[in-house]
């Protein structure tokens, strides 16, 4: 079996029988998170297996589900962090309340309706099951707009600090442009995401100057192309790149090498070289640089991405800094999505 099997393997594993996934088998991960889930069912919008569609139809159910709190919040704007949509749930799709969570991440609605309508527009796709599907749909557009989100601070792709995140931003108005001819989507709430964009580049926030997250705008978003691509790309190979992936920007706390002894309260400068490596960075990369044609980059990404592989394909969610050792959320189906996606791209850009 290649890695490119092996990667679908470990994909079908953690998929549930009710179409979630799981983000990865590990304890701190075993949840749905609706972000994780649009990503690892990337690979399958193009096969003519229905994959695609019922991992988009089970997040629909969930949505349902809570479509109550989407009623409340197309008309009054979420103050409280618990009030905005959850982007994390227990594996049959329920919100956890038992514990602190940043649940503002506007980036994770953009991505689905994101990937819902290219599968609908672009692959033909037969996602909706009736008018109540169209209906959250349109709702959830309803939803950002009423939460402004070109300009309300969100906990952004990491689900840390509350503030302007360029990734949240441009995930939604990329989100908005797909659904815009099966919903009603105003214009303008597309050109005020594309404004904010513009004014925040290149940075991704008033905090951080690079951040991985970035690499989304280049791919799948395809908000940067040409000299801005090639600006956001630069910087993170400049700033965020290592050998065993790309750290998600300068400072990050989280599985630092000082985390477990020092914990995660000190300012960013105090973890500045000890910053986890995230293996899905490499593949992203790759894909970045294949939307720009330069193939001889995006294979050198792939090879890197198959390095830091270990047995069966399994690729770790990061690298503790400077090491072998791979942290406990392993293996990440976001980063087999990635590789699946970078490795089926570059074969179809050969052929």
């Amino acid at each position: 079996m290649d890695r490119l099997q092996e990667s679908y393997q470990l994909l079908t594993q953690l998929r549930q029988p009710n179409h979630l996934y799981l983000a990865s088998q590990s304890k701190e991960y075993h949840y749905f998170w609706i972000r994780d889930a649009v990503y690892m069912s990337l690979p399958y919008m193009t096969k003519k297996c229905d994959t695609f569609t019922k991992t988009m139809q089970a997040i629909l159910d969930v949505f349902r589900r809570y479509e109550w709190k989407i009623n409340i919040h197309t008309k009054q704007r979420p103050q409280a962090v618990y009030e905005y949509l959850h982007a994390r749930y227990s594996p049959d799709g329920y919100e956890i309340h038992e514990q602190e969570w940043g649940h503002a991440q506007h980036d994770m609605i953009g991505a689905f309706l994101f990937a819902l309508g290219s599968g609908i527009i672009e692959h033909k796709k037969t996602i909706f099951r009736d008018d109540r599907d169209h209906q959250i749909v349109q709702k959830l557009v309803f939803y950002l707009i009423c939460c402004n989100y070109w300009e309300d601070e969100d906990n952004g792709m990491w689900e840390e600090t509350k503030e302007l995140h360029a990734s949240s931003v441009g995930a939604c108005a990329a989100g908005l442009k797909a659904v815009q001819p099966i919903v009603f989507v105003p214009q303008e709430a597309i050109d005020k995401g594309l404004e904010t964009l513009n004014t925040l580049f290149p940075r991704e926030s008033y905090t951080k100057e690079v951040d991985l997250a970035q690499l989304s705008l280049i791919y799948p978003y395809k908000l940067y192309d040409g000299d801005k691509a090639r600006q956001i790309i630069d910087r993170v190979e400049r700033s965020l790149l290592r050998s065993n992936g790309v750290i998600r920007y300068q400072g990050d706390s989280y599985f630092s090498k000082f985390e477990a002894s020092h914990g995660r309260c000190h300012d960013k400068t105090f973890y500045f070289g000890t910053e986890a490596e995230w293996t899905f960075g490499l593949p992203w990369l790759s894909l970045c640089w294949l939307t720009l044609n330069d193939e001889e980059q995006a294979l050198h990404y792939l090879e890197r991405t198959k390095q830091v592989m270990l047995e069966g394909a399994v690729l770790p969610e990061a690298y503790f800094a400077h090491s072998k050792d791979p942290n406990p959320n392993t293996p990440l189906g976001w980063s087999s999505a990635m590789y699946i996606l970078a490795q089926e791209k570059q074969r179809n850009t050969a052929v």
